[in-house]
């Protein structure tokens, strides 16, 4: 949820450090395995357009090299996940579009379908189809082929379904249209008499919190501590009006 709240207030998916890690890669450690499940929050980035460097074909034929050329350390990183037993998560990074936000195109079928979103749960390649979880209330499961779908990231004002911070809580709506969450979404953002907006100062300090405690999750937090106010050092006043000297 707290990540969520971040990526709708705008923070970058493809983040990168000093060393121009991105934010999955940061994910993929054994320091991060060991804490729990990552799954959630590597597909919730993908869906909001992260990227492992590269995608699909490309990144397979560079798996398959990576060893052979000497990439020891690129070629282990899968390897690492698969060894902490996530499984369909390596697999994810295999597939052109494992775990992306897509938008259904071109079906015959069911016509009603084209134009809603849906979002890239498993990649078959026995057939070359994907799972797929609809983005409605009813989060219908589909099988569709590659044609159908066609890539459409999460944005602020595009994010499918809706975190919203209110009264200390988080609140998540849910949409049976990409045009009712837009539509609510800009009503949040320009509405500020009647309708709490998306962005105030409340979810501004949970974001804030949020990020500090995403970057120290990630021991990503160098930056030196800094004396509260009431720890402040009281320099000692030197006393005026001693001996005067005689001239």
């Amino acid at each position: 949820m707290l990540m969520t709240l971040l990526l709708q207030l705008g923070a970058d998916a493809n983040l990168r450090n000093s060393k121009g890690i991105t934010t999955i890669e940061m994910l993929f450690t054994d320091l991060t395995f060991k804490r729990g499940d990552i799954s959630l929050r590597v597909r919730l980035l993908l869906s909001w357009g992260a990227s492992f460097i590269l995608d699909g074909a490309v990144w397979r034929n560079i798996l398959s090299r990576a060893r052979k050329w000497g990439y020891h350390k690129l070629a282990e990183l899968f390897s690492k996940a698969r060894k902490w037993g996530y499984h369909k998560l390596a697999d994810l990074f295999e597939s052109k579009l494992g775990g992306r936000r897509c938008e259904i195109v071109n079906h015959s079928s069911r016509p009603e379908l084209n134009g809603k979103t849906c979002v890239v749960d498993e990649y078959l390649p026995e057939s070359n189809q994907y799972n797929v979880t609809l983005e409605t209330k009813s989060k219908e499961v589909l099988v569709l082929n590659p044609d159908n779908l066609k890539r459409r990231d999460r944005t602020p004002q595009d994010c499918g379904y809706y975190i919203e911070f209110k009264n200390g809580r988080t609140i998540r709506h849910d949409f049976d249209s990409n045009e009712d969450c837009r539509a609510f979404v800009a009503a949040l953002n320009n509405n500020n008499d009647e309708t709490q907006p998306a962005v105030t100062e409340e979810s501004k300090a949970a974001a804030e919190q949020a990020a500090a405690e995403l970057l120290a999750e990630l021991g990503l937090d160098d930056s030196p501590s800094k004396p509260s106010n009431g720890c402040k050092a009281k320099k000692s006043k030197k006393k005026k009006g001693g001996k005067k000297k005689r001239k």
